[in-house]
C-alpha cells in the first residue's frame, strides 16, 4: 500500500511546521550530497529558515560556485569594484526612499491627515511636537511684531523731530517776513 497525496499548503501548527522543516531540510541536504557523490556534480544549496537561521551545502568552496552561477546568468560579480559601488548607491537610494516615505508621513501626521493608525502614545507626542511648533511660531511672530513696532516708534520719532523742525523753521520765516514787512512800511 502506497502513501497517499501531500496536500502542499502551509502547515499551520507551529511545532509541526518545524518538525516538517527539520525533516525536509535534512532530507534537501542529503540528497544535494549524493547529486555531487553520484554525478561529480557542483552543488550549493542555501536554506533560510522562516527564523533567519541559514543551513548550507557546498561540494566545493560556496563563493566559487555562486561566482560561476552570477557568470552564468549575467549577473554582475560581487568582487567586482564597481558592483559594489553600484550596490552602495542602490542601498543609498533605497535608504533615501525609506527617508522619505517616513518624512512624508510626519508631514502629513502634522497637518493632521492620515492620523488613524496612530495610537494614544504617537497622537500624543505629535500633540506636543504641534504644542512646540504652535510655541516657537507664535514666539517668532512677537519677535518680528515688536521689532516692526520699534521701527515704527523710531519713524514717528524722527517724523516729529522734523515736524517740530520744520514748524521753527516756517516761524522763523514767517517773523522774518513780517518784520521785512514792518520794515518796508517804515521806510515808505
Amino acid at each position: 500500500m502506497g502513501r497517499g497525496k501531500v496536500v502542499l499548503k502551509r502547515i499551520e501548527n507551529p511545532i509541526s511546521r518545524q518538525v516538517t522543516f527539520s525533516k525536509r531540510r535534512n532530507g534537501l541536504l542529503k540528497k544535494a550530497f549524493e547529486l555531487f557523490i553520484l554525478c561529480d556534480a557542483e552543488v550549493a544549496l542555501l536554506i533560510f529558515s522562516s527564523s533567519g537561521k541559514v543551513y548550507q551545502f557546498a561540494s566545493h568552496d560556496m563563493g566559487t560556485i555562486i561566482a560561476k552561477y552570477r557568470r552564468e546568468v549575467g549577473l554582475p560579480d560581487s568582487n567586482n569594484p564597481q558592483f559594489r559601488t553600484m550596490q552602495f548607491w542602490r542601498s543609498e537610494v533605497e535608504e533615501l526612499k525609506r527617508s522619505i516615505n517616513t518624512l512624508e508621513a510626519r508631514l502629513k501626521h502634522l497637518t493632521g491627515e492620515d492620523i488613524l493608525e496612530l495610537g494614544m502614545k504617537e497622537l500624543k507626542q505629535l500633540e506636543r511636537q504641534l504644542k512646540i511648533g504652535v510655541e516657537r511660531v507664535r514666539s517668532r511672530k512677537r519677535r518680528i511684531v515688536s521689532n516692526h513696532a520699534t521701527l515704527l516708534k523710531r519713524r514717528h520719532k524722527k517724523l516729529q523731530e522734523e515736524n517740530t523742525r520744520l514748524k521753527k523753521r516756517l516761524n522763523e520765516l514767517q517773523d522774518s517776513k513780517i518784520s521785512s514787512r514792518i520794515m518796508g512800511e517804515k521806510y515808505l
